[in-house]
């Protein structure tokens, strides 16, 4: 593949896995009965991505209870009540709250890295979570004897162990999920908080060697949960002059279901870091209709018009499930999806001659 294509993440989650859960949850199967099932759907999703044709596999995030909440889980310093994460459709995600601190993640991502190594031949990729998104754990009213600022100094360092565990681990490249970023502009129009965002990430990032950067990326979208977005509304270009900031060496791009598409790439390519590789959303995961191959290869065509192709990649435009309760989008048409990404994006490198 001379046109890189890499899943962002999360694949629905098999019915044997989500009967586990719910039977977890009720208490009537214990942690080791859970893990052996969801060991299961990580080697059976390794290998369907396999197979597939995909030249970069993950585990689907099938043991994460969510993309954003995997590093807390179990964190006894936590209460309910926190950021309220509202989608178009009404429903709603609500973060909990830090109680007290030190704060320290409770599971890294390496650890389901290394979990999806044992099962496959081609590389594995690793999303982790932006520093920006757990700092909105900390409450506006404080913690008494644990200050904001000591907050964030353990929240770098916790970050920085996160990703630097899966580039340690052989991930070829570790993705930060960033979708909080298009969310700022709607809570915070003036870009307050979406400055506050990218000085933090990139205080993390700043960690890295430039070569260890060119192996980590940086995912944006508008959110995807239960077929809803919370800021798809959020106009794009108020957002990616800012994102294209961050000091990484990838930018995966929510794209397939912008309603301007040109629009989006003139303002990419007009504020292209150096080196940096774009990789385009051609597969929308809410749209329940199965892209062809040959509207994906027209997708990244429409891109190779703005973009140099030497630094173009696709991707698909969130992940499919990020919380693990979600069941809107089927297994099969994941992997369906997922397919025609890879075999258009060959398509179009075929005719791009590259």
């Amino acid at each position: 593949m001379t046109i890189p294509t890499e899943p962002i993440g999360s694949i629905p989650r098999p019915r044997e896995l989500q009967a586990a859960m719910a039977a977890h949850e009720a208490g009537k199967i214990d942690d080791a009965a859970l893990a052996e099932v969801q060991q299961r759907a990580v080697s059976g999703t390794v290998h369907r991505l396999e197979e597939i044709g995909s030249p970069v596999v993950t585990d689907g995030e099938q043991s994460k209870p969510s993309f954003v909440t995997y590093p807390i889980a179990g964190l006894s310093t936590l209460a309910p009540g926190g950021v309220a994460i509202p989608f178009a459709d009404g429903h709603q995600r609500q973060l909990p709250v830090l109680t007290a601190g030190p704060f320290r993640y409770q599971a890294h991502a390496a650890d389901y890295l290394r979990a999806a190594q044992a099962h496959a031949t081609a590389p594995v990729k690793q999303a982790v979570i932006a520093p920006s998104a757990m700092s909105l754990l900390y409450p506006a009213a404080g913690i008494d004897g644990y200050s904001r600022e000591a907050f964030l100094t353990d929240l770098i360092n916790e970050a920085e162990a996160d990703i630097r565990g899966c580039l340690d681990a052989g991930a070829p490249v570790v993705q930060l999920d960033f979708t909080e970023a298009r969310l700022s502009l709607k809570l915070d129009p003036s870009g307050g908080i979406l400055d506050q965002f990218i000085e933090l990430n990139n205080l993390v990032l700043e960690r890295f060697s430039p070569e260890e950067r060119a192996r980590i990326g940086i995912h944006t979208c508008p959110g995807g949960d239960q077929d809803s977005t919370h800021s798809l509304d959020v106009d794009y270009t108020e957002l990616l002059p800012k994102l294209l900031q961050l000091k990484a060496g990838n930018f995966y791009v929510q794209l397939a279901s912008e309603p301007d598409p040109d629009k989006v790439l003139a303002v990419i390519a007009e504020y292209l870091p150096a080196g940096a590789r774009i990789f385009v959303g051609v597969i929308d995961p809410i749209d329940p209709a199965v892209e062809t191959p040959e509207q994906v290869r027209d997708r990244v065509l429409a891109a190779a018009r703005h973009l140099p192709v030497d630094r173009l990649g696709t991707c698909d435009d969130c992940g499919f499930s990020p919380f693990a309760d979600d069941t809107s989008t089927s297994r099969e048409t994941a992997f369906a999806k997922i397919r025609a990404r890879v075999e258009g994006t060959a398509l179009a490198a075929e005719q791009l001659g590259v």
